[in-house]
């Protein structure tokens, strides 16, 4: 049995980790494979300021560290902005699957230039990092915002009426307004919203979560990991140092 661990960026109690779980029903990966999905102990409010990526790259790379030792065949990161990607695969020779870097990627499979939809403008710096990083700015048609506030606990539950037809109204803008011809969910934040606007829209939608599986899936049975050239391993691994960290943060 092929095990993955899922990296969700905040602490939540089980009720709200089900929530990120759900995100499974999305992709049918049939027998052989298991997740497990772990919340950090070390993160931000939420993603909006530098001090808040160091943060998220200290939590991801703290959860997922000992992923290997702990006979975990992949990592897939539950946020588009791939925080601790780079680092984990500097100490890791399993997969590890981040979800923005790979949507946009995938986005290219399936058409010519994509919008990004998010939730508020706030996260627009996660995107224009991996768009810079991966020379695809001339890809991207538009980042284009519904105004919402999110909520990384609950997600948009109770919110639907009023948050799926706004999220509607932005991914036709997309579309009709920036000539995007694929639309990538700019959170796993939003996953709940993938089946409604999938049945709406002209166009493809991606749900980066569920990619997310299926890659980890594929690169497993390929035999498929990052190069050790793009991503040296350190000299002196931190895994003591990064442990007494999340213990201290989860008793704080």
């Amino acid at each position: 049995m092929a095990r993955v661990l899922v990296i969700v960026p905040f602490p939540m109690d089980a009720e709200n980790l089900e929530k990120r779980k759900a995100q499974l029903r999305s992709v049918k990966l049939g027998e052989g494979i298991d997740f497990e999905f772990r919340p950090v102990r070390i993160a931000p409010a939420n993603y909006v300021s530098q001090q808040d990526a160091v943060l998220a790259d200290i939590g991801i790379l703290e959860a997922g560290i000992a992923a290997q030792e702990e006979g975990f065949d992949a990592v897939c990161i539950d946020t588009v902005s791939d925080s601790g990607m780079s680092a984990l695969r500097s100490v890791l020779d399993i997969p590890v699957i981040g979800a923005g870097r790979h949507a946009m990627l995938a986005a290219l499979m399936l058409g010519e230039k994509f919008s990004i939809l998010a939730m508020w403008d706030r996260w627009r710096h996660l995107y224009t990092k991996t768009l810079a990083e991966l020379g695809l700015a001339h890809k991207c048609a538009s980042l284009r915002s519904a105004g919402l506030q999110p909520n990384n606990q609950s997600l948009l539950a109770g919110k639907e009426d009023e948050f799926f037809p706004a999220l509607h109204k932005a991914a036709m803008r997309c579309i009709e307004e920036d000539g995007a011809d694929v639309i990538i969910l700019g959170s796993t934040t939003m996953h709940e919203a993938h089946a409604y606007l999938a049945e709406r829209l002209p166009v493809p939608i991606i749900n980066p979560g569920p990619l997310t599986y299926r890659l980890a899936d594929a690169a497993i049975k390929l035999k498929l990991s990052h190069s050790r050239v793009a991503y040296p391993a350190p000299q002196a691994p931190a895994l003591t140092q990064l442990r007494a960290m999340g213990e201290r943060a989860a008793a704080i």
